[in-house]
């Protein structure tokens, strides 16, 4: 085995989280104990290969939440009581199948060592010595069963997350707050070619932008999922601040996609900016006014070349000029986070940088008190969860 590669690995993992994610790096365990890896062994019935015993002598796994550390196949690294209870469960699940279903799916000698979480999917080590397989490194589909050929060996596995976190290619980790976070490859902008098309008249038929009606509408808390930490900011930010964010937000998105060099566009943008949203109401600009066509023009220009990013650019757009603030600051984000790595600290900084709470759960959700923000179905079901006694 490759033991020596797994005790390198983990110098360079814990060197590097500790510099630069010491969030993600306190939510490492301490070494497991020989005595409850053997006992681990006997519950599971079988001996673990030399490196996951001495990945488990480094580190006996990691703590739930969003600070945990995950490889980059955004599985969370699982310690014994982990262990026993994803391998336990999987092993339940191929034993109900019939013969011919159970092949290849999930064999007695695997083990589960890192868990996907949102499903049963995640990362496994084969301890069968008696398998061609044995000691290497595999991935759990829960729709298609159990392959190997990810690594050799467990050191090996780790050796290349070491590599991804010392990266510096624009596909490696990204840290926001102290916290490791694995994102996928940015997409590069496709050429954008600002040609001073006049705006379409009154016989063209651009296609809709799929607003609402009402600006105001409240949004629906699913919309905020995706920001994190950040979302429980802008849920609980005064209006005037997200009014202000979703205004940085859209200039930022119209000078990044070139979008800003339409003089109806950026003229809009500049009544944003002045706005104060204290004193005065968004003025929801017509349907049919300059930037909304002009929007409607560059949704259809960028669809028929395939550029999906402007594409959505303008609807996002759309919303925040008819002065759906939180709407724009839910979406402008996530669709930035297609090409910009370090979006959540532009969003950050464009909500004031306020220290940042823990990531919201169903329970802050339903106990917030934000007129702007439909969180009913949480409210309802924490009501019904914590019926009030006579």
């Amino acid at each position: 085995m490759t033991t020596h590669l797994v005790d390198a690995a983990w110098d360079r993992i814990d060197r590097w989280l500790l510099t630069h994610a010491p969030r993600t790096f306190a939510t490492l365990a301490p070494p497991a104990r020989e005595e409850d890896i053997r006992a681990t062994e006997r519950e599971l019935g079988l001996v673990f290969p030399p490196d996951l015993r001495a990945s488990l002598l480094r580190h006996d796994g990691t703590r739930r939440g969003p600070e945990a550390l995950r490889f980059d196949t955004h599985d969370r690294l699982l310690g014994l009581r982990d262990i026993v209870e994803s391998t336990g469960f999987l092993r339940a699940v191929a034993g109900d199948l019939d013969e011919e279903d159970a092949v290849g799916y999930w064999a007695h000698g695997y083990v589960q060592f890192g868990s996907y979480e949102v499903t049963a999917d995640g990362v496994a080590i084969d301890c069968d010595p008696h398998r061609d397989t044995y000691g290497t490194i595999g991935r759990f589909f829960d729709e298609t069963g159990t392959t190997f050929g990810r690594s050799d060996s467990l050191g090996a596995f780790l050796t290349r997350l070491a590599d991804g976190l010392e990266s510096t290619a624009p596909a490696g980790p990204v840290v926001f707050a102290g916290r490791l976070i694995w994102e996928g490859p940015c997409e590069r902008l496709p050429e954008w070619e600002h040609t001073g098309t006049p705006l379409p008249g009154p016989d063209a038929e651009p296609p809709p932008l799929d607003l609402p009606e009402d600006p105001s509408e409240r949004l629906k808390v699913g919309y905020l999922y995706g920001l994190g930490e950040l979302g429980a900011v802008v849920a609980t930010a005064p209006p005037e601040r997200v009014a202000e964010a979703a205004g940085k937000q859209a200039r930022r998105l119209a000078e990044e996609t070139g979008l800003a060099a339409y003089p109806e566009l950026a003229k809009a943008l500049d009544a944003l900016d002045a706005l104060d949203a204290r004193h005065a109401p968004a003025r929801t600009p017509p349907l049919d006014g300059p930037a909304l066509l002009r929007l409607r023009a560059v949704k259809a220009w960028a669809e028929s070349r395939g550029d999906r990013i402007r594409a959505t650019a303008a609807v996002e757009l759309a919303h925040a000029v008819r002065g759906s603030a939180y709407r724009a600051v839910a979406e402008i984000p996530t669709l930035r986070a297609l090409y910009v790595p370090l979006w959540r600290d532009d969003l950050h900084a464009d909500l004031g940088s306020p220290p940042l709470p823990p990531e919201p759960d169903d329970t802050f959700w339903a106990l917030l008190r934000n007129p702007a923000i439909d969180a009913d179905a949480y409210a309802d079901w924490y009501a019904e969860a914590h019926p009030v006694q006579d």
